[in-house]
């Protein structure tokens, strides 16, 4: 034992072994000569102590195990001890590799066995309820071939046990009853330690030749798999997020500019991780009706065809939509995320930010975006207490799923720069949101005016009656809308030429956002200027804007009545003789 941080040690047992001289046992048959090929080479020293484990709720009880089958307890610090030597169900001096003293109940402890050197590849998990006087298996359904190298005990459930064996990772929620493997990317490969980082209830598993694996927040094994296998759906409980502002790296946000030879490892997705279990997938139609189809062909019967009635059901469906929603302590609704509707277990991150106020784009993300393009965003939101519930929309209907939970957003004030008001930060940060959405559908409907004009000017050379009085007035049309594109945008022919223009309405709306809104500070003057000069422009570029899409209106209908072929953004006039 040592006192200080290992600078000195004093002995606080006798040999905690069997004291047993290895060069006195056999080994394939027989004692070999000391003058044996490789004789004691790569092996270790027996026999040693391997496990050691002190309690964490009575100081000085004391839990050690060593290589040849001995485990000893002491009650005061290794005054007095006392060991057993055998255990029913396990072959005598097996290698105890693992012992572990409960965190719950003082007179619980664990202890794992190992008898590979004997070709024993049996998982041997002892349990005692009594201070190591007696010792019983709860290896239950563990497979009988994979040896158990290290047990850890969660600290919140008793019940809840992890154990690496020499082929993978396995929990139970019954104290050893019913075991189960743990998969989903994990390799089944030996797992020699565990350890618990309890304030986040992560899992941190590290195996023998693949590194370090970490399951961030088991909490959910903590839910009765009974209750979660009877239930429709289950949300489980939300660990409270940390509220702050990811920093950037130089080069990417991976591994920044250090390079490949960098090792890294990802971080856990920000904000508030939601887990949650479907006993169901959600389907459509079609593909439930496949799905019956495929049980009847098996069964040799007769797959009939549907009516066009059901068949133009399935073909007009909305997909089925599994959602999370969430909400702020008033019930608001502050974001809403698309989750996946497959059965089984799943997880979707929320960034604690609002929706982005950037226009609607059906164009899927291909996530491969250069390291200076971040996906839109939206304001940060206060901290206080939010709820999650999970729903599905099928049919027309939205259905609740699971009972909904609530959770806390925690400030991280690790900086002075952050404001002390964060209600008013988040005010302004809306205000400049409201009008970046509506700056991004000005400049939607500009591209799409731009869209009518070019095929306006065909449609014009189409129409036999057409007039060039007709094309001018195009063309003045499409000169205004020039003149408000660039003040939205900015004047290209001088900014192509490498010449200074003045800001744009979009620039300045963009550089707000760009230099605030993944900061907490209070509000800069800079800023608040810039959002006075760009409301104010807008204004007057937005009143242009509804007078062209008038006179655009206009003209359509003109041309529609001269005979012109149909154009886009207009429905045409017919009447029959």
């Amino acid at each position: 034992r040592s006192d200080d941080r290992g600078d000195n040690w004093t002995a606080i047992s006798p040999d905690l072994t069997q004291k047993i001289d290895r060069n006195t046992l056999e080994v394939m048959g027989r004692v070999w000569s000391v003058d044996a090929i490789a004789k004691n080479d790569s092996t270790s020293k027996y026999g040693s102590i391997i496990g050691f484990s002190e309690s964490t709720m009575v100081p000085g009880l004391l839990y050690v195990g060593s290589d040849d089958g001995l485990i000893s307890v002491s009650e005061d610090g290794g005054d007095n001890w006392r060991s057993v030597n055998s255990f029913r169900g396990v072959p005598d001096m097996s290698l105890v590799e693992d012992v572990q003293a409960s965190m719950h109940d003082a007179n619980v402890a664990y202890a794992a066995i190992d008898n590979h050197k004997r070709g024993d590849f049996k998982p041997y998990l002892l349990k005692t309820t009594n201070k190591g006087k007696s010792w019983r298996l709860i290896s239950g359904n563990l497979p009988e071939r994979g040896s158990v190298h290290t047990v850890v005990e969660d600290h919140v459930d008793p019940n809840l046990l992890f154990v690496g064996t020499e082929y993978g990772l396995f929990f139970t929620q019954d104290d050893g009853e019913n075991w189960h493997q743990m998969k989903a990317g994990f390799p089944t490969i030996a797992v020699r330690d565990i350890e618990i980082q309890r304030r986040e209830s992560d899992l941190v598993v590290g195996t023998f030749g693949r590194g370090v694996y970490i399951l961030d927040d088991y909490s959910p094994l903590r839910s009765a798999a009974a209750e979660v296998a009877a239930a429709r759906a289950t949300l489980f409980p939300v660990k409270s997020p940390w509220l702050y502002v990811e920093g950037d790296q130089y080069g990417n946000e991976l591994k920044g500019s250090q390079g490949d030879a960098y090792y890294t490892a990802e971080n856990p997705p920000f904000g508030a991780i939601f887990t949650y279990y479907l006993n169901e997938s959600y389907l459509q139609k079609s593909k439930l009706r496949r799905k019956a189809e495929r049980e009847l062909e098996k069964e040799g019967g007769d797959t009939l065809y549907p009516s066009w009635d059901e068949l133009r059901a399935e073909d007009s469906e909305d997909a089925p939509k599994v959602q999370l929603t969430i909400l702020d302590g008033n019930g608001d609704v502050v974001r809403r995320l698309v989750a996946n509707r497959m059965k089984g277990l799943h997880r979707i991150a929320w960034d604690l930010r609002l929706d982005a106020p950037q226009k609607v784009s059906l164009a899927s993300s291909s996530g491969h975006n250069p390291p200076w393009v971040r996906a839109p965003y939206g304001p940060l939101v206060l901290p206080g207490t939010y709820s999650a519930s999970l729903s599905v929309r099928q049919g027309g209907q939205v259905t609740q799923l699971g009972a909904p939970q609530s959770f806390m957003v925690k400030p991280l004030n690790n900086s002075p720069e952050i404001t002390g008001d964060r209600a008013a930060l988040l005010a302004f940060q809306q205000k400049t949101s409201d009008l970046r959405r509506a700056v991004d559908g000005a400049n939607g409907v500009i591209g799409e005016m731009r869209s009518r004009i070019s095929h306006l000017n065909a449609a014009l050379v189409r129409t036999s009656s057409s007039t060039e009085t007709q094309k001018q007035t195009l063309t003045g049309i499409n000169d205004e809308l020039r003149i408000i594109r660039t003040m939205m945008n900015g004047d290209r022919t001088v900014a192509s030429r490498n010449e200074a223009t003045p800001m744009s309405i979009s620039g300045r709306v963009g550089s707000i956002i760009f230099s605030h809104w993944r900061s907490q500070s209070p509000v800069t003057g800079g800023n608040q200027n810039a959002y006075e000069i760009a409301s104010s422009e807008f204004a007057v570029a937005l009143e242009r804007l509804r007078s062209v899409d008038q006179r655009l209106h206009g003209f359509e209908q003109e041309l529609d009545e001269a005979g012109a072929p149909w154009t886009p953004g207009r429905v045409p006039t017919w009447k029959p003789e």
